[in-house]
């Protein structure tokens, strides 16, 4: 019987529109992250970790061997979206920004990924969401334009 096997780790990265910081409270931000990842096992991606900030996400999964990232992402974004108006009618405005970032994970870095997306509260103290960004697209060869990376 033929197989298809799949393993690819994907690290996606997308903020709120304009990085306003509207997943701030601590309680609703885990909520908010489960959701995403129930969203994500909904599409055959199982999620190692979910995390971020206030006015950003960073999601490590497995691709799916039936999806690609773009719709993914899109799903997932959208999604998440009606869910969080549903769940906090006065994020009535909630919008994700319209790009994101997507890098490929080597096996070898799960673990430390997994780690560095669980201390992303602790990590925002020194770092800014723009600085993380420039710095990870910098590590894995990728050329940011910044007049369009902000939305």
């Amino acid at each position: 019987m033929p197989q298809s096997l799949v393993q690819i780790y994907v690290h996606v990265v997308f903020s709120t529109k304009h990085r306003k910081p509207l997943l701030g409270d601590d309680e609703f931000r885990d909520r908010t992250h489960r959701y995403l990842a129930g969203i994500l096992k909904n599409l055959k991606c199982p999620t190692l970790i979910v995390g971020g900030t206030e006015d950003h996400v960073h999601i490590l999964c497995r691709l799916g061997k039936t999806i690609d990232v773009a719709d993914l992402i899109r799903d997932v974004k959208r999604d998440s979206s009606k869910w969080i108006k549903a769940e906090r009618p006065r994020l009535a405005e909630f919008y994700w920004q319209q790009g994101y970032d997507a890098f490929s994970i080597s096996p070898s870095h799960v673990d430390a990924l997994r780690e560095y997306i669980a201390r992303q509260l602790k990590h925002h103290r020194r770092e800014s969401f723009q600085d993380e960004l420039r710095r990870l697209c910098r590590k894995y060869g990728i050329d940011i334009d910044e007049r369009y990376v902000w939305d």
